[in-house]
């Protein structure tokens, strides 16, 4: 959980502006995206291994 005090002559942007980095940050966002449904195993492999041939091609598309 992440908790933002208001600082001494902080506007109401900054405050917003640092919640939402340490929210980025924290990595609370992404979490609740993975919870929300349910990826068998041999799913996330299949994702880890497109990804990962994935990175490849654009790899040797931006050398030669």
């Amino acid at each position: 959980m992440v908790i933002v005090t208001k600082q001494k002559g902080e506007s109401e942007d900054k405050l917003i502006a640092r919640f939402r980095r340490l929210v980025t940050f924290s990595g609370v966002l992404q979490e609740a995206r993975d919870r929300a449904r349910f990826i068998p195993p041999s799913e996330k492999r299949k994702e880890q291994k497109y990804a990962k041939q994935h990175k490849i091609t654009l790899e040797k598309k931006r050398n030669g």
